[in-house]
């Protein structure tokens, strides 16, 4: 899938994010380029397109853009803050979205409030949810994330 036409799909964001995660990506750093310049591109494009509830694919699509040296605005976030500039409660719900958010937040970069918001929002929510995590392999995740 990595090698095929290059496509703003949130398939190939997860599957570049696996072969990061695995340490592989140095066998695919040519595909990871060419699908995430691809990606850069079509950004706000993308943006636009997502489920506006999806704070995973749009944190993960930010995140590896940012990692990969693509400066691409943060204000995609925006929709999941209310009239205060906070992050809305209910995203609590939504654990693998908050991880992403949290991960993406390592990426900011000086004067954008709404990353520094995401990173306190995160940080506080992650430590209140981790002990009524069930499922022992994303209480690990949580807990490692934190940690490091």
């Amino acid at each position: 899938m990595l090698v095929m036409a290059p496509s703003k799909s949130l398939q190939k964001l997860d599957l570049i994010n696996t072969i990061q995660r695995l340490g592989v990506a140095y066998h695919f750093e040519h595909e990871i380029e060419e699908s995430l310049s691809y990606m850069y591109t079509c950004y706000e494009e993308w943006i636009g397109e997502v489920d506006g509830n999806d704070l995973h694919a749009i944190a993960l699509c930010f995140r590896l853009l940012r990692q990969q040296g693509y400066y691409v605005s943060c204000d995609a976030f925006r929709k999941f803050t209310d009239d205060q500039g906070n992050f809305k409660k209910e995203l609590v719900n939504d654990v693998h979205g908050m991880m992403s958010l949290y991960e993406a937040a390592q990426f900011r970069v000086h004067g954008e409030e709404i990353m520094d918001e995401a990173l306190n929002f995160t940080i506080t929510q992650l430590k209140l949810i981790l002990p009524k995590l069930s499922n022992s392999q994303l209480a690990e995740q949580v807990s490692n994330a934190l940690k490091f």
